[in-house]
């Protein structure tokens, strides 16, 4: 084995102990024990956060009407109760069903055929006998294409369930920037969902709740960690040795 192939190899199996050694210490850390929830905390202090900006239209000025005891946009006399601020609280009706079904079918076929003689020229076909050419059959040339294709889609997912979700951002057009995270421990696994988006004032009902199908950038996770979900993902060893190996 050539030196920079065994040195590849060595460092390659040299990281893939060390991660399954500083993984094995923290699942014999937690033996015995449930998995533990993730602390409450500030989305902006999370790594990777970034303020959403979006294209938006001219600020309007605020009217107000002189004299009147009713707030315009409410839908309460004396207050809306609504989400309308940073740190509010509101509920997200996820309801995501998703269907498709496609069906895609393709058939192409051409036949060509071509011949080409030349019976006189210039006296020159009499010497095409003497060495074996047929000057009626110069060329003759055929060809045959088929190509027949066919592909089908079939989906179906469903998820309904509500989470509360809180107002990190408000738009200078007012629409609102939501982030809300729900864990649910059952036993040694735990269910998360995230619901992320833009949403706007208006679509907000009285009773403070939201549809997931009028959120804008919708980002909608549903999954879990535990006993079951480590079960079914394959060894830190194997997940190595699949990104490395070329075959």
């Amino acid at each position: 084995m050539p030196l920079r192939q065994f040195l590849l190899a060595s460092s390659v199996s040299t990281i893939a102990l060390m991660l399954a050694n500083c993984a094995a210490v923290d699942r014999l850390a937690q033996i015995g024990a449930p998995p533990a929830l993730a602390s409450i905390e500030n989305p902006e202090t999370k790594p990777g956060y970034r303020p959403v900006r979006m294209p938006l239209p001219p600020p309007e000025p605020i009217s107000t009407n002189s004299n009147s005891l009713w707030r315009s946009g409410s839908r309460a006399f004396f207050k809306d109760q609504r989400a309308s601020r940073v740190g509010d609280i509101l509920t997200v009706r996820v309801n995501v069903t998703d269907r498709a079904n496609i069906s895609n079918q393709t058939r192409r076929q051409r036949t060509n055929s071509e011949q080409t003689g030349a019976t006189n020229f210039f006296g020159l076909e009499t010497l095409a006998p003497g060495v074996g050419i047929d000057p009626a059959n110069l060329v003759n040339t055929n060809s045959t294409a088929n190509s027949q294709g066919q592909g089908s889609v079939q989906r179906a997912e469903t998820l309904t369930t509500n989470v509360a979700a809180v107002v990190t951002q408000v738009l200078p057009n007012g629409n609102m920037v939501i982030e809300g995270k729900q864990e649910v421990r059952v036993n040694f696994e735990i269910r998360e969902l995230i619901v992320a988006g833009v949403i706007r004032p208006e679509d907000i009902d009285t009773a403070n709740i939201i549809d997931s199908s009028k959120i804008a950038e919708a980002r909608i996770a549903y999954g879990g960690r535990g006993q079951i979900t480590d079960v079914q993902q394959p060894r830190y060893g194997q997940q190595v040795l699949d990104i490395v190996l070329p075959f």
